[in-house]
């Protein structure tokens, strides 16, 4: 069988897996205007409410994209007791996720973004301001407790776990540990941390961005050579099975364990519409791949085909196995690494 076709085999059987995600999750929160005109009383534009959408953010976008893709996907979280919260909710059980998994907590507000975006009536809206709602989970409390008993059920379910750290306070160390502790053989463990990966040692898979892995490493990095001699050594310390760094307009780079390397260069253009969520993406893809029985180097190819298609998409977007084969399938250069 040959390259193209084995990745089209695995994306066929995405949509029959279960995926258990642990994350922060997020509400996306888009308020539209049309400009009315400047204020009188500070140099502003002044817009007239047309509406409002809500999306799923975070580690939701990351539920989003799997349900997007058929995966059956199992939700561990932790919501306020607030509209925004009820908000997410709707949205994710909207796109099919299983949200049993999803605790409340009193008086915690659930993070959300807004985004006031302005734009005539028959024009793109353009984000012209933004604020964020952010709270902090207490690292102790009896909710805390029964998170872990919603994650361990989950995880019990699922062929893989996708772990998706915003620095909220969901993911602590003790909590991932306690999941690949109490894993069933052959799960795969995948991490994507935005502030602290260091602080997770033992999972099997990693997705920094180029930032954070050179956040990780103390050090700028230029080359292709540099950002795989760091990805290896972050690989190394923290036990991993692979490493998957992201690069933007530069593809991707994957180490693994026994010395595998590779470059992936980025699908489609470098010309991107919008990079907001495309992480989430990734994750997303590259879990629900393993979870199908991809390698680490294929389940890479396809998170990196997934990732080329959604930043061509405004907002925090998905994807659908669909538009997946159709890139595999489409790529004269059947997904070329080197």
């Amino acid at each position: 069988m040959g390259e193209r076709d084995r990745l089209l085999e695995i994306v066929a059987r995405i949509p029959e897996t279960t995926v258990a995600l642990v994350g922060d999750l997020v509400l996306d929160r888009f308020v539209l205007g049309t400009p009315k005109r400047v204020s009188r009383e500070a140099p502003v534009i002044i817009l007239r409410y047309e509406g409002q959408r809500d999306l799923p953010g975070g580690a939701a976008n990351a539920l989003a994209n799997l349900a997007a893709l058929g995966v059956r996907a199992l939700a561990v979280g932790v919501i306020g007791d607030d509209e925004p919260g009820e908000s997410l909710c709707r949205e994710l059980e909207a796109r099919g996720v299983d949200t049993g998994g999803v605790l409340t907590v009193p008086g915690f507000r659930t993070p959300t973004k807004v985004r006031i975006l302005g734009g005539g009536p028959a024009s793109l809206k353009h984000q012209m301001a933004r604020y964020d709602i952010e709270d902090q989970l207490p690292a102790e409390g009896p909710w805390r407790e029964r998170l872990g008993e919603h994650a361990a059920a989950a995880v019990d379910r699922a062929q893989a776990v996708a772990i998706s750290d915003y620095g909220y306070g969901t993911v602590q160390p003790a909590s991932v540990a306690s999941i690949r502790e109490g894993s069933h053989q052959g799960l795969w463990v995948c991490l994507d941390s935005r502030h602290r990966l260091r602080s997770f040692p033992g999972v099997d898979g990693a997705t920094p961005n180029l930032q954070e892995l050179e956040a990780c490493v103390g050090r700028s990095l230029r080359s292709d050579g540099e950002v795989q001699a760091a990805a290896e050594e972050l690989r190394s310390s923290l036990g991993l099975r692979f490493l998957l760094a992201t690069r933007g307009n530069l593809g991707m780079t994957l180490v693994e364990e026994g010395g595998g390397a590779r470059h992936i260069p980025v699908f489609g253009t470098d010309e991107v519409a919008d990079v907001t969520g495309a992480g989430d993406t990734v994750l997303a893809v590259l879990t629900s791949a393993l979870a199908a029985g991809a390698s680490p180097a294929e389940a890479s190819r396809l998170a990196n085909y997934a990732g080329g298609i959604v930043v061509m998409k405004l907002g925090t977007a998905t994807l659908s196995c669909d538009e997946l084969a159709r890139a595999v399938a489409s790529d004269s250069q059947g997904g070329g690494s080197r």
